[in-house]
């Protein structure tokens, strides 16, 4: 049996960061205590470093198969684990989509050679395009951890209803990329006077805020678990503020790149500010962070979107829309919530870790005796600058590139097993 000691950690452990020492036994937590003298194989000395559970994001493109050149599982897993990320959600806009059995299963073989847990959404509707549902109870059978069209909206409303009564009966949850393709009209940037100075085909925010109203009430009618992704806009969070109230079993996510960034931070053609849904005005990103802190909006999620250099090279009439984030994600959100206030760490950490386990029942995201030893060490007060050589990520289209951020990933425990350290 492998015995890891850990000492003198600032744990996160019951939603508090207290002073304590872990001990961890092959893959499971066994001991947590003021002090542990155990003999143990490796002994870490974690004093002054934050100990938090791994960090879990339930949105992220790995890529494979069918486009390599931007990511593969295994590097998507080993920039998740350099994140602090121990358990994510892959999205299913893979070619081929796994939208039947044997996709499905090949899909869950390659997930394997993930250094990290690589959970696997099945996609609602065929090759996430058509109006014809995927073999929804076969999948959920299999496996999916959720379903989801992202990169498309479902414009038919009776295909969203049909569909919502399904995994409904399942007892699984309905991930939804909320757009309306006739109102997004092709666009490349928010609808404004950026988009206006440019000379750029907008986005309007209807695109998304209708089709998340239509959303609503057939949730509201089939008591689905209905997942918002990557909520944009002012009114979005008005929505499913209103909804919560009226009991609709909704959630959703926000990603950093929305909370700390607006169409204002454009000031060039450049497309590493070029993402789906776009970055919205000031006051959208304003009302996305009150919808944050009031808790509205439940949990924070990458969108991680890692893309070849020549692919966002093009500006943005031509550049595929993405960012990659998930190397990035916990230092930006330190550095910009919780070292100016407003936020605690502890919020952040139950964004980022307990929370989304909770929503989607995952059994991640949480410090206890008999969990497995998922672990992230992480230096607060160290200040790095995010250099693009440093990322493990194929995909460096950043624009947090050059800024200097605070909380430093040291070390990342799967089961505990070391899959990255500094």
């Amino acid at each position: 049996m492998t015995t890891i000691l850990i000492k003198n950690a600032n744990l996160f452990y019951a939603k508090q960061v207290i002073k304590s020492d872990l001990l961890i036994e092959d893959d499971k937590i066994t001991q947590i205590a003021d002090e542990i003298n155990e003999r143990a194989d490796k002994i870490i000395d974690a004093d002054n470093k934050l100990v938090a559970p791994g960090l879990v994001d339930v949105h992220v493109h790995f890529r494979e198969p069918g486009q390599v050149h931007k990511e593969t599982i295994l590097t998507g897993s080993k920039a998740a684990a350099h994140g602090g990320f121990t358990t994510v959600g892959a999205m299913p806009n893979v070619i081929p989509v796994p939208d039947n059995v044997d996709d499905f299963k090949n899909q869950l073989e390659l997930n394997k050679q993930s250094v990290i847990k690589t959970l696997q959404y099945a996609p609602v509707t065929m090759n996430e395009t058509e109006d014809k549902l995927s073999p929804i109870e076969d999948l959920a059978k299999l496996g999916a951890m959720a379903f989801s069209n992202d990169g498309h909206g479902i414009n038919n409303a009776k295909t969203m209803f049909d569909a919502m009564l399904r995994i409904k009966a399942v007892n699984s949850h309905l991930a939804a990329h909320v757009e309306d393709q006739n109102l997004f009209n092709k666009g490349v940037i928010n609808a404004g006077p950026v988009a206006e100075e440019f000379g750029l085909p907008a986005i309007e925010r209807v695109a998304e805020t209708s089709q998340l109203a239509r959303d609503l009430i057939l949730a509201k009618e089939t008591g689905v678990h209905y997942h918002v992704c990557h909520l944009s806009t002012a009114d979005g969070v008005k929505l499913i503020r209103m909804a919560k109230d009226a009991g609709i079993n909704v959630t959703c996510e926000v990603t950093p790149h929305h909370l700390l960034l607006s169409d204002s931070n454009i000031i060039k053609d450049d497309a590493n500010y070029k993402m789906n849904p776009p970055l919205r005005s000031e006051n959208d990103r304003r009302d996305l962070i009150d919808g944050l802190l009031d808790g509205t909006i439940d949990m924070i999620a990458t969108d991680h979107a890692p893309h070849a250099e020549n692919e966002k090279n093009q500006g943005f009439l031509k550049s595929a829309f993405g960012i990659t984030g998930i190397e990035t994600s916990f230092p930006l959100m330190y550095s910009r919530f919780v070292k100016t206030s407003l936020m605690s760490l502890e919020q952040l950490l139950e964004l980022m870790t307990n929370k989304p386990a909770q929503i989607f029942n995952l059994s991640a995201g949480e410090i206890k005796i008999g969990a497995d030893a998922d672990l992230t060490i992480i230096d607060l007060n160290k200040s790095f600058e995010i250099k693009k050589e440093d990322f493990i990520s194929k995909g460096m289209n950043s624009p947090f590139i050059g800024q200097e951020v605070y909380g430093q990933i040291q070390k990342t425990f799967v089961k505990g097993q070391e899959v990255y350290s500094i």
